[in-house]
């Protein structure tokens, strides 16, 4: 008897927990493709290397903005953006090792300071406003104050 009745309660309870887990919503909030994914997060890694490492705020940019222009809803834009707003803040304040050459670059008016802060403004005021959950949102508020003054 006790033998059925542990049977049954078993039974009993793998059929509602199969079908509790038949209920839940498994489709993502955002449909992501897998393979842009991949390459944005190559793009961000590659960036992170340059900003990080190297202090090539151009180049940490120029991955930003080709990503940014494929694939803007990447899951970890809110990063991207940090890079890109650091990046644009510091290559206007002439810092890093990749200096701006009005004559030998060929975009040097996108890499004009007053341009390279509104930029910067731009990206990291995304990131409050968009992200506001972001480990990012801190760090760019405090710059956001900075470029604003």
């Amino acid at each position: 008897m006790k033998k059925k009745f542990f049977a049954l309660a078993f039974l009993v309870l793998a059929v509602s927990v199969i079908g509790a887990s038949a209920q839940r919503n498994v489709t993502p909030a955002i449909d992501r493709d897998p393979l842009m994914e991949q390459d944005a997060k190559h793009n961000l890694d590659v960036a992170k290397q340059y900003f990080l490492l190297k202090k090539a705020y151009k180049a940490a940019l120029e991955r930003f903005e080709e990503t940014y222009a494929a694939y803007p809803s990447f899951s970890k834009m809110d990063e991207f953006l940090y890079y890109a707003g650091m990046s644009s803040y510091y290559l206007s304040e002439n810092k890093g090792k990749q200096k701006v050459d009005p004559t030998k670059d060929k975009n040097a008016a996108k890499y004009d300071p007053e341009i390279l802060k509104q930029n910067a403004i731009a990206y990291l005021s995304e990131i409050v406003d968009k992200h506001p959950e972001s480990k990012f949102k801190g760090d760019a508020e405090k710059t956001l104050a900075i470029l604003k003054k």
